[in-house]
């Protein structure tokens, strides 16, 4: 029986990459993931402008694109309700920009399918990665690890990559603990892992900074602190 894979793609206001995103992947799941089965979800969270239209365009063209529509903002919300809702082996997603080169993907879907890891993610502070990125996202992301590698003693080095996925019966377990529905989620979930013993693989990834992002660098700063404060005041979920 082939692993299904179920690749999400978190998209607000996207309706230029989108198209690009998408035939990029399914040409590389097409010829790079034959042993799987793959399927595209883009999970639409909040967008106000023709999004809504390109992604319902492209479920029609692709066989193996979905559309889902959450009318509320939130990146982790869009995973949440994702990730909660798939039939999948796998989940994961990935950004629609695609900063993350695709042949780390192969990597971690080959550490959770044949190398007994419950989550497998990309990893940009690896001394062996290829990152280009501005000085400042580089020095906030290094600190802001390093923060977190101080307080919880995680083996992984990056907990902000958009490149992760797991096994839905370990999304199923540990999703439902995690707070917050926005950039924290990706940090929340891994240090919830870690702690209750699920097994991370981290692979280095050559990844590209997207000068259109919309990561508004100090308020997502701020979220992130108040969340691990909030994670090392409150103690870590018993999942």
């Amino acid at each position: 029986m082939l692993t299904t894979i179920d690749i999400v793609i978190p998209v607000l206001d996207e309706e230029t990459a989108l198209p690009i995103c998408i035939e990029k992947l399914t040409d590389f799941c097409k010829n790079n993931l034959k042993e799987y089965s793959t399927q595209i979800v883009i999970a639409d969270n909040g967008s106000t402008d023709l999004t809504q239209k390109v992604a319902n365009q492209l479920s029609e063209q692709y066989n193996n694109v979905s559309y889902l529509h959450i009318p509320v903002r939130g990146r982790g919300l869009a995973l949440r309700t994702s990730w909660l809702n798939s039939k999948a082996d796998l989940v994961g997603y990935m950004d629609v920009d695609l900063s993350t080169r695709l042949d780390a993907l192969p990597k971690v879907v080959g550490a959770i399918v044949d190398g007994g890891y419950d989550i497998g993610i990309g990893g940009r502070l690896s001394p062996s990665s290829e990152t280009n990125r501005s000085y400042k996202r580089e020095i906030i992301s290094r600190i802001y690890n390093s923060i977190i590698k101080l307080l919880f003693f995680v083996p992984f080095n990056d907990a902000q990559c958009g490149f992760k996925f797991l096994t839905r019966k370990a999304a199923q377990t540990i999703v439902p603990y995690i707070k917050n529905n926005h950039w924290f989620f990706d940090t929340e979930l891994l240090v919830i892992a870690c702690k209750r013993g699920y097994k991370v693989m981290e692979t280095p990834v050559t990844w590209v900074e997207d000068k259109d992002t919309r990561v508004k660098i100090f308020k997502t700063v701020l979220e992130d602190l108040s969340g691990l404060l909030r994670l090392r005041l409150g103690g870590i979920p018993k999942v």
